[in-house]
Order: structure tokens, then C-alpha cells, then sequence
């Protein structure tokens, strides 16, 4: 099989990743923060470890101020609910990820106000748009690094920039509302740098799953120092326990029950080795796979590309519809997939994967695309598989 869904979930996985986590649940799986043996003990620390390598990874000042999630849409969730408030205002983009739509749409029925800001047909944002949006109520930004869908990369660094410049404006004229800056990193964890200090990020959601090339069921949401984060579930965190009160202590306040031990020493060891390999190096080398896939495609009749013709400007991702002389696809997008699939050996995806407001902004609202996604085990030779595949389908 020839694997170009990096972008629902890495595949394969590091081999070091899979022994660490063996090692973890014949060794020494204890639960961490839960006992004072010794099992327990190195349970934790191996956590801590994990958490600390992520830190030094995303360039975050505390590693305490990194919560563990099962997934993004967890992490995203929890930070967008816990900070918004009934009479709030905030902004997003036309190319999110439902994780981000679903919960602010969520939240209307709550008093929170939102604003879309439409992107352009090829996924790209002006900054100048997040800026007219901006109201006197506005409380949160939030924003994908790059969309899942067509993997362009929006300018977060230039969004952080506007916010800060707000929020000395505000402050100045004795506003004490700061807007607050989240950022959707799940496309772009491990192959785009990430610098939250840099970037003015307030919050940061990822996946261990995916650019990090960690186990499934796994995540983090960054919070910065100082945010009042509200609680989406109460239990068991492992101190306080007389208390019936929820703590608020970062970060096992935020931790419910028990963690996935194994998962996030998994996903410590992969990170470790994407940092060892370089994300500039890993977003270079997906370029030169996806470069010829999108220019071969372009250049092939019946073909209609999505996002960017320029491949710098996106991550590994390349979305396109078999259409023949028209606009409409003349294959479903689904039919490639499993043509794609069955006859070539060959993983993708089709359809309208979790962003149907992104779909409706580059025109695919009512017949999805096929989105084919690289990563660092992909050669050179799988694409031109992939070409002279899709150069068959499109003659059936």
C-alpha cells in the first residue's frame, strides 16, 4: 500500500515510538500522579518528560502549561469553551476545521457572538480582514495554521502581530479585555515552525498523531500563564482529592482521570525524533514530493486543482477533482479514492473531510475533492505511481 493520508494520521509509525510504548505497558505501566510506588513514580516522570520535549518543541516557557488531550478536537474545544463567555465576540476564518465551527456554533445559543472571515478561493487569508472584523467585545481570534483541506498556510505570525498591536491599543486607552490568540496547528505540527512566544499564541492545539508521527488518541492544548481557563469536565486529578471542587492548578486541574501513559511517552520519542530530523527539513522534503504531484496534475487534461499553485505556500497536501471538460467532477470523489484504493494500491482521501465551510470557499461545496497528503516515509516513486494512476482513472 502506498500510504497518502498523512493527513488524517501518520503512517507508518517510528519503530522507537512502538518499543517505547512496549516498553512502557510490560515495564513499568503505572498510573502517574495516582500512587507513590515505584512504578507510579517513573510513570510520571516519563510523562513529565514528554511534556517538557513538547515545550522545547512549540518554544513554550513552562511545560506545566501544557495539557494532555486525547485528540485536537478535545484540545480546541477546551480552550474555545473555556474562555468565551456570554457576550463575547469571536472571529475565525472560512477554512476551519469543524473542531473549530462546531463549538463556536455551539456557543450562539450561549450569547457568544462570531464572526466568519471569508478566505480567498485558494484558501489564503488577509490579515486586513481579521482586523475590520475586530469589535470592542471581541475576546478571541482563533485560527488554523493550515487548512486540512488544501494546506495552505495562513499567516498566523502576522494575525499574532495585529493582536498584540490591539491589545497595546486597548491597554493605552484603559481597556482591560485583551483579545486572545488560538491557533489550530493539527496540519502543521512538525513540518511548519511553530514559535508561540514569537507568534504571540496564546493557546495552541495539536495532535501527537499526525506531523509529530505519534500514536493515535493523543494531543496537547498550550495555554499561556495567566489565562482563566474554565473547566469541561470535573473527576479525578490526583491532588485535592478532600476537595469537591474542581482544581484549577495547571496542569492536573485540566487532566481528568486517568491519562494515556503509553501514548504520550509514544509521542514523546516521536517528537524527539522529528526534532532530531529538523521540521524545516521535513517541510522541504514534503515540498519536493508534492511540487511534481501538483505540477503533473495541472498539467494533465481533466484535472481541476484546489489551493495554492504555489507549493511554498502550503504543506504536503494536493486536492484536486477528475472533471473532464467542465466544472463538476466527472468522477465522485469518493469513486477515485476507491479506485485509487482497490485497482492501485493507493491511500487517499475523498470527500469533504470535517471542513465543509472550506469546501464551500474553494468551490467544492457540492461534490467534495480528492485529497492526497505526503509525509516523511513517502518517496519520490510513490508519486509517480500516484500520476501514472490518476493518468489511467482520468482515461476510464
Amino acid at each position: 500500500m502506498i500510504y497518502l493520508d498523512n493527513g488524517a494520521t501518520s503512517f507508518p509509525k517510528p519503530r522507537g515510538m512502538i518499543k517505547s510504548m512496549n516498553d512502557c505497558m510490560t515495564i513499568y505501566c503505572g498510573n502517574p500522579g495516582r500512587s507513590g510506588h515505584d512504578m507510579s513514580m517513573r510513570t510520571g516522570e516519563e510523562v513529565y518528560k514528554a511534556r517538557r520535549v513538547l515545550a522545547e518543541m512549540f518554544h513554550i516557557e513552562s511545560a506545566e502549561q501544557i495539557v494532555f488531550t486525547g485528540n485536537t478536537s478535545e484540545a480546541l474545544n477546551l480552550g474555545i469553551k473555556g474562555v468565551l463567555l456570554e457576550g463575547d465576540h469571536v472571529i475565525t476564518t472560512s477554512m476551519e476545521h469543524n473542531s473549530v465551527l462546531r463549538p463556536l456554533n455551539a456557543l450562539e445559543q450561549w450569547g457568544v457572538q462570531q464572526t466568519i472571515v471569508r478566505c480567498q478561493p485558494d484558501g489564503t487569508l488577509n490579515v486586513n480582514s481579521i482586523q475590520r472584523a475586530i469589535k470592542k467585545n471581541t475576546r478571541l481570534i482563533v485560527c488554523t495554521h493550515a487548512s486540512n483541506v488544501v494546506g495552505t498556510i495562513l499567516p498566523i505570525a502576522e494575525v499574532g502581530d495585529l493582536i498584540c498591536k490591539e491589545n497595546h491599543r486597548r491597554a493605552a486607552e484603559g481597556d482591560g479585555q485583551k483579545i486572545l490568540f488560538m491557533v489550530d496547528g493539527a496540519q502543521s505540527a512538525g513540518s511548519v515552525i511553530i514559535d508561540v512566544k514569537q507568534m504571540n499564541i496564546d493557546m495552541l492545539a495539536i495532535p501527537g498523531h499526525k506531523g509529530l508521527l505519534g500514536p493515535l488518541g493523543t494531543g496537547m492544548l498550550y495555554i499561556r500563564e495567566g489565562i482563566d481557563l474554565r473547566h469541561l469536565m470535573e473527576g479525578g486529578t490526583g491532588t485535592q482529592s478532600k476537595d469537591r471542587i474542581q482544581p484549577r492548578d495547571f496542569p492536573e486541574g485540566y487532566e481528568v482521570g486517568t491519562l494515556n501513559a503509553p501514548g504520550i511517552i509514544g509521542l514523546r520519542y516521536s517528537t524527539e525524533y522529528v526534532r532530531r530530523i529538523g521540521v524545516e527539513s521535513i517541510g522541504s522534503y514534503e515540498m519536493e514530493l508534492i511540487k511534481p504531484l501538483d505540477a503533473a496534475l495541472r498539467n494533465m487534461k481533466g484535472f481541476t486543482m484546489y489551493g495554492p499553485s504555489d507549493c511554498s505556500k502550503k504543506t504536503g497536501i494536493v486536492t484536486f477533482n477528475i472533471t473532464g471538460n467542465g466544472d463538476v467532477a466527472e468522477k465522485g470523489c469518493e469513486e477515485v479514492a476507491s479506485l485509487l484504493n482497490d485497482d492501485y494500491g493507493i491511500a487517499v482521501r475523498g470527500g469533504y473531510h470535517c471542513a465543509g465551510l472550506a469546501h464551500k470557499t474553494i468551490g467544492t461545496w457540492d461534490c467534495g475533492a480528492v485529497r492526497m497528503s505526503v509525509g516523511i516515509y513517502n518517496s519520490r516513486k510513490d508519486i509517480r505511481t500516484a500520476i501514472e494512476a490518476l493518468h489511467r482513472i482520468s482515461k476510464q
